[in-house]
């Protein structure tokens, strides 16, 4: 393959709204013009606004968020952005299931312009944190299904779902509360999961409807788009409008799948009981699934569906030249030789799959284009600790900058910057007796430490 064929798909993709908007000539990106529809341009361009770089988006758990997490990393570094990351103590997630809180942020990836790890929304907090202008995103998936991955995803570690008879669906929902503990540790991973991640009681009684209309109300009012993980291409296309982003800034390869025989099928009735127990979670989808096809219909759904095929062609000719002409398999975890593309296991039960790129990817290909492959599938454990190290390397650079700008000139020697990465002394003074599901078994204390054990450690 040539050297030069992933950055000829890149151009192309990046080209095709401004083809679409003077009027191009190739087959089928007229056949995704409408007369209709506004026009689709790339920065820059006249009279485009600038991209929007400022974004919370609130990492949900099983909605397809880590899909979502990988492409606004992509982005952050395409554009030079910080992302807000955790400190080493808090693993790859900002100390969930404890209330998100600034402290939790490492010192060297300040001030943010983006944030996309797993918290416990806390609006105050972020708003202390964030830049004015900051637009927050987050993302839901349908009851029924969300609650089968749950319970397959977090057997090993909810004690709600570990007392259940192997792990059993159906014994679970038949009567939940004699194996639900409210305040158990992960108790949240059992009931209302995203109401949790939002920052909402998980336990609300189902009959306060006072409390159930304000909370999604105020959802509604903080979250600028809340997207659909069974429509995550049409809420990419509102993403896109709402940032002012390209084509290229929403592509993406789906992330942390599980095989299909890790997968339950619902039998009937589980639906509508599984609703019923997470009946804040349910309230949320119906509103924000009404909102979201709202929303889709002011921009025309005929324009969005021409859109999102522009969107998935755009895909697979990326995908195809990351994996050697072809569309990429799907491969266990057994299978991929390549540990910076390994998916982590929750446990022996359940297999998430991953991609492992050609072995001759670098054959022909710059290094340059072998990264932009790489990234693309790299999973959200490995994709954190190179986020840290990079912009770790950033901080000590501008730290010895300024260090240098602000010496005496009688001074001939400046201080050396601090460790290139982990949390700063005496960041938290607070522990936890067990790390939270998905930590890979980090230590989650946290408290005063040297400089030297504050040195980035590499953990797969």
């Amino acid at each position: 393959m040539s050297q030069k064929k992933i950055f000829l798909v890149f151009v192309a993709i990046s080209t095709v709204s401004l083809l679409l908007h003077h009027g191009g000539h190739l087959s089928w990106t007229m056949g995704a013009f409408h007369i209709g529809c506004p026009a689709l341009r790339s920065h820059p361009a006249p009279g485009l606004k600038p991209k929007h770089t400022n974004v919370v988006f609130l990492k949900t758990h099983k909605t397809a968020s880590s899909t979502m997490q990988n492409l606004l990393f992509r982005f952050a570094e395409r554009h030079n952005l910080t992302v807000a990351l955790p400190v080493q103590a808090c693993g790859n997630l900002f100390c969930y299931p404890r209330s998100f809180t600034s402290h939790f942020v490492h010192p060297h990836t300040l001030p943010p312009n983006i944030i996309a790890s797993h918290m416990r929304f806390n609006k105050p907090e972020l708003q202390r944190l964030m830049p004015n202008d900051t637009i927050y995103i987050t993302i839901l998936r349908e009851p029924g299904s969300m609650f089968e991955s749950l319970i397959s995803y977090f057997n090993q570690y909810c004690q709600s779902f570990k007392r259940v008879p192997n792990g059993s669906l159906e014994a679970f929902l038949e009567e939940p509360m004699k194996y639900y503990r409210p305040d158990e540790e992960d108790s949240m991973f059992a009931r209302n999961t995203l109401t949790f991640d939002l920052g909402g009681d998980k336990d609300r009684p189902a009959k306060d409807e006072a409390y159930a209309r304000g909370f999604v109300a105020e959802v509604d009012r903080v979250f600028s788009l809340v997207m659909i993980a069974e429509y995550f291409d049409e809420s990419l296309v509102l993403l896109r409008h709402l940032l002012s982003w390209d084509l290229d800034d929403i592509l993406y390869v789906k992330l942390n799948m599980r095989t299909p025989s890790s997968k339950r099928s619902l039998t009937p009735g589980l639906p509508s009981k599984i609703r019923a127990w997470n009946s804040l979670d349910a309230r949320l989808y119906d509103h924000f699934n009404a909102s979201l096809w709202r929303q889709l219909s002011v921009l025309g759904l005929a324009c969005v569906a021409r859109e999102v095929q522009l969107l998935r062609r755009a895909q697979e000719s990326l995908m195809r030249s990351c994996f050697g002409g072809r569309m990429p398999l799907l491969r266990s975890a057994a299978q991929i030789k390549n540990k910076d593309l390994l998916p982590w296991q929750p446990s022996g039960k359940v297999d998430i799959v991953g991609y492992d790129l050609p072995v001759n990817l670098s054959h022909g290909f710059s290094s340059q284009a072998q990264e932009l492959c790489l990234k693309l599938i790299m999973p959200e454990v490995q994709y954190t600790q190179v986020l840290l190290r990079s912009q770790s390397l950033r901080y000590g650079r501008s730290y010895q900058l300024r260090s240098q700008q602000q010496t005496h000139p009688q001074v001939q020697r400046s201080q050396p910057p601090p460790a290139a990465a982990g949390p700063a002394s005496g960041t938290l003074s607070t522990s936890t007796s067990k790390p939270a599901a998905g930590t890979q078994g980090r230590t989650t204390k946290i408290g005063p430490r040297s400089a030297q054990t504050q040195a980035l450690q590499t953990e797969k």
